[in-house]
């Protein structure tokens, strides 16, 4: 039996052998390079699923954050209660009671939410699921056909949540509403597109310095890891402290407290205007006690193991071990306690397949708060840190995956910038915040991924989404954390390229990789290396300009175009010149 089993996988291994050759030398392999990259037809698809698998918990993350801005849902939609609580919204009973219905009030959407705003937030939540999934298939489409690159494409998060809790504001608290703030995000996207098709976004890319470019990838790599690290979107590793802002967690749930910002009002404590509340960061007791934690542990030593074994598919088989686990009832590491909340996320799991079609976020868009600053000032906001963000991680994905020359030019980068620009435009209209390029890409990467069949896999799996939303938004993030962490450890490694030895490049280089996770910022890394690198480098610009007003000459050694070491006049006693330096 053993033999007929190496008989049928060495059948089966020269059957996939067969494919990848014929693929290859198709005019279909020809159009992707797939030979010309060194890769073959099956290890993209593997490399597209592994990509998809780490990035799959966007489908339920975005659609949740976004939710919390009560995207379309109003006071219209609250319904009329008792005054009595226990009869609720049975005005027959009520009113044979002898009590009164209370007509809705601003105050409805804030908790305890009105039922009926409740019932349209969970119906903006199934939009945003296939909002997000359908933005994304087309983002990672358009990535692959036209750029053939491996980058997979999604609603970004940080994005999400400015225009979520700073712009809508917790359930329309804000100064801008859901449908002026999506007219923002499209008139974004296309200024976007139209700097991408002009050609500038490639120059814009460009102008970033030399050591900022270099560390990108490594502070996203800590940012990864430190995403996977947290409770809300990894193995909980790290949790909040009043006193050091973070510190060691990973105790069960029911141990784990939410927080809100409050101010002082006459001497008492009150929630401040706006504020709202996070999720459960911080434990109060039996840390290093949760089960999830150590299920993950196993699932990061399945991953590491096979990653030190080159087993490819590593990625997936940790992720999908976890998850099937965590997807048994009545276990300590059930995805689906015992909870109200618990309860419905499993009735929806068990719905396995379900086609929901956009009813309330599609085509909603408003330019009416034009007139207004805060308007102008988040879609400023939005483009500018779409820019920085984005660019850098195209940048640092291209690098990661080999295709950066030495000019800073990678293959396909007009198409890459154009189509994240489209999918916001995309998005807007489907009714989601601004798309970019998912680091999560790196994963993809690392398992082989080198043309652009590895974005349309993940743009396939997405479309699969669009029908298996059920089962996709139920994996766990205990269970995508380990591979977020091990991406993490891969993409430091551009570290070594950075001259440690120069301070001018090293400080930028080392404040763009620690501001990026700890201010959960591509963004604003890339603004602090970018400030400090113009910062150190004012004395010799400064020098330069004034050499060449004085003496029209480039005071910069032969071949160099740095101003980090300028050339000093020759002089014509040589032996002079050695006496001059010993003193």
């Amino acid at each position: 039996m053993a033999s007929g089993f190496r008989r049928a996988g060495r059948s089966f291994n020269k059957s996939l052998e067969t494919l990848n050759a014929k693929v290859g030398a198709s005019k279909f392999g020809k159009y992707f390079k797939l030979e010309e990259r060194n890769s073959y037809f099956t290890q993209e698809i593997r490399a597209g699923t592994a990509t998809f698998l780490t990035m799959a918990y966007i489908l339920a993350v975005n659609a949740s954050i976004l939710t919390d801005s009560g995207g379309p849902c109003s006071v219209s939609d609250c319904v009329a209660l008792c005054s009595n609580d226990a009869i609720g919204t049975d005005s027959a009973a009520c009113l044979a009671g002898g009590f009164q219905m209370i007509p809705p009030n601003p105050g409805c959407k804030f908790p305890p939410v009105n039922p009926g705003y409740q019932a349209c937030l969970a119906t903006v939540r199934k939009d945003l699921i296939v909002a997000t999934a359908a933005a994304s298939l087309i983002a990672c489409f358009i990535m692959g056909v036209f750029a053939n690159l491996p980058l997979a494409l999604a609603p970004g998060m940080g994005t999400n949540a400015y225009f979520a809790y700073t712009v809508v504001g917790f359930h329309g608290s804000g100064n801008i509403t859901y449908q002026s703030a999506l007219a923002a995000v499209l008139i974004e996207g296309v200024i976007f597109l139209i700097i991408a098709a002009l050609g500038f976004r490639t120059k814009i890319a460009k102008l970033i310095p030399r050591p900022v470019r270099l560390s990108t990838s490594a502070g996203i790599g800590l940012f990864l890891a430190f995403i996977g690290l947290q409770a809300s979107e990894g193995v909980g590793l790290i949790a909040y402290d009043g006193a050091t802002l973070v510190t060691l967690g990973a105790c069960p749930r029911e141990y784990r407290v939410s927080l809100a910002p409050v101010i002082s009002v006459n001497g008492t404590m009150q929630l401040m205007p706006g504020g709202t509340t996070s999720g459960a960061i911080m434990c109060t007791k039996h840390r290093m006690e949760d089960p999830t934690f150590w299920l993950a542990v196993v699932g990061f030593l399945i991953i590491a193991y096979a990653l030190i074994k080159n087993v490819k598919g590593a990625m997936i088989y940790g992720i999908v071990f976890v998850t099937g686990v965590s997807w048994f009832r009545h276990t300590s590491v059930t995805y689906f306690p015992e909870t109200p909340a618990g309860n419905a996320a499993y009735e929806y799991f068990k719905h396995v397949v379900d086609a929901h079609r956009i009813q309330k976020t599609a085509g909603v868009l408003s330019f009416k708060q034009f007139n207004t600053s805060e308007l102008w000032v988040a879609l400023i906001t939005f483009l500018y840190i779409d820019i920085l963000d984005t660019t850098g991680t195209l940048f640092s994905m291209a690098k990661f995956a080999g295709f950066v020359d030495a000019k800073g030019n990678f293959p396909g980068q007009y198409f890459a910038f154009m189509s994240d620009a489209t999918a916001i435009c995309a998005g807007s209209l489907l009714g989601s915040s601004p798309v970019t390029t998912f680091i999560e890409s790196s994963t993809g990467i690392r398992e082989g991924g080198r043309t652009g069949l590895t974005a349309i896999t993940v743009s396939f799996y997405f479309f699969l989404s669009l029908f298996f939303t059920p089962l996709l938004a139920s994996i766990p993030p205990w269970a995508v954390g380990p591979a977020l962490v091990l991406v993490g450890v891969m993409m430091i490694k551009s570290v070594v390229e950075i001259n440690w030895e120069d301070l001018r490049e090293a400080v930028p280089a080392f404040i763009t990789i620690v501001l990026m996770p700890l201010t959960y910022s591509i963004a604003y890394g890339l603004i602090g290396g970018i400030c400090t690198f113009i910062a150190l480098h004012l004395w010799d610009w400064a020098f330069l300009g004034y050499s060449r007003a004085r003496y029209g000459t480039k005071p910069f050694p032969a071949g160099s175009d740095s101003p980090s070491e300028p050339t000093k006049p020759q002089p014509e006693n040589p032996e002079l010149a050695a006496t001059e330096g010993k003193l």
